[in-house]
């Protein structure tokens, strides 16, 4: 007789099918290549999924619906609701993101429910929160990574952040790229979209102020040997609609709403000529990942998470004077050596088969471990010369992973 398969919920998104965001897509391929091993149940918001569009599976997981936003305010009581009912069934939940993190301490004591939580980069920081939000979430990630079996960060300039505030080693897994394909353009294609007949850079991303928009639009308002082409969710708000206003007069900036059709964008990255990724916050960013998984050359915000996900191999700015001089001065030839380098590091380490293998591990590392660990070793508790004793007295002076010899840019 077969052993019964462990229930996992999943907890946070905005629901399958993807159509919204990162946790979306991981979601989806966790679905995809572990619905053998686990019985999956995945929340989704009825706000984004109209009833007569309401699959009861996805993949073999279990679709439940709940009548709350997944985002903003809302986001609150739909992962907290998601937990509640969850903890009727489940032996394992799996939380993206902290916004229903207040009750974890709650499920700890009164359930033996194993908790994995995604921290989802450093949330309180972002421009976009207003002061109380950014308070919250900053308690809130506290609680996630105290009260939970383990936490994950999806960069390991995250997992520094958590060792250094909690002293709690997270895990590190980041996302997938392999989804992305190289797509040929049709002429049909180029009849569509007339600018992919000649070379052209390219982004896509939610229109936030810590994706230092302003800062790409102003650079390539000055830079004109071939336009930029920017696909995002311009309609959203109010600095969106400004931006955008202010540049679609712009001859070599093509502003475009978005795009959720994957051959429809891997159509527009993959032929580009360049990425431009401008993020600030967050950890690994999956728009990234995917632009080096196509072999796309990759002009970078310089901040600690984009040098991490790209191993420092890509071509990075900090401002728009710099941005225009990377572009100006890089040769075709430097490009294509970029672009050679970020196609390496992600074929390495940006697969989802792997992904879910770490998460497959982090699941049944929950279900036995009894506490966490501490990013503190042992040894360190040991005097100089006992250590000395036994050949490691090396040890009595090392530093502790975060502790880096060099800062890293911020």
């Amino acid at each position: 007789m077969s052993l019964q398969k462990r229930k996992i919920a999943i907890i946070g998104t905005v629901g399958l099918p993807a159509q919204y965001g990162g946790f979306e897509t991981l979601t989806s391929h966790l679905v995809e290549n572990l619905n053998e091993q686990y019985d999956m149940t995945v929340y989704c918001s009825g706000k984004q999924y109209p009833e007569e569009n309401r699959p009861d599976s996805y993949l073999g997981a279990r679709l439940k619906y709940l009548p709350l936003q997944a985002n903003g305010i809302q986001s609150i009581p739909y992962d907290t609701w998601s937990i509640l009912h969850a903890l009727f069934y489940a032996d394992v939940l799996l939380i993206l993101g902290v916004a229903g993190a207040w009750i974890l301490p709650f499920v700890r004591l009164f359930t033996r429910k194993r908790i994995i939580i995604s921290i989802d980069g450093i949330e309180w920081k972002r421009d976009k929160w207003s002061r109380l939000a950014k308070m919250y979430l900053y308690w809130a990630e506290g609680m996630a990574v105290k009260y939970s079996h383990c936490d994950i960060s999806d960069n390991e300039s995250i997992q520094d952040y958590t060792a250094e505030r909690y002293g709690s080693l997270s895990s590190v897994i980041e996302y997938g790229a392999d989804h992305t394909q190289k797509v040929v353009a049709t002429a049909a294609d180029i009849e569509r979209y007339p600018f992919m007949a000649k070379p052209y850079a390219f982004k896509v991303c939610r229109i936030e102020p810590e994706n230092n928009l302003e800062m790409v639009l102003r650079a390539f308002s000055s830079f004109d040997r071939y336009p930029l082409v920017l696909v995002g969710n311009w309609d959203k708000s109010a600095y969106g609609t400004k931006l955008r206003a202010t540049y679609s007069g712009q001859r070599n900036l093509m502003l475009l709403d978005p795009i959720y059709d994957q051959r429809e964008i891997d159509l527009l990255r993959g032929n580009a000529t360049v990425y431009v990724h401008g993020h600030s916050a967050g950890g690994t960013n999956p728009s990234l990942v995917e632009a080096m998984y196509l072999g796309l050359p990759i002009l970078s915000f310089g901040v600690s998470y984009n040098r991490t996900t790209t191993e420092g191999k890509a071509s990075y700015f900090y401002n728009a004077d710099e941005l225009v001089s990377l572009l100006e001065r890089t040769t075709p030839g430097q490009l294509q050596e970029n672009g050679r380098r970020m196609k390496e590091v992600a074929s390495r380490r940006y697969k989802w088969s792997l992904i879910a293998q770490k998460y497959q591990a982090l699941v049944e590392k929950a279900c036995t471990i009894s506490h966490k660990g501490s990013v503190t070793p042992s040894f360190r508790n040991y005097r100089e010369e006992v250590l000395t004793d036994h050949g490691a007295g090396h040890l009595s002076t090392h530093h502790l992973f975060y502790e880096k010899t060099e800062t890293p840019a911020q």
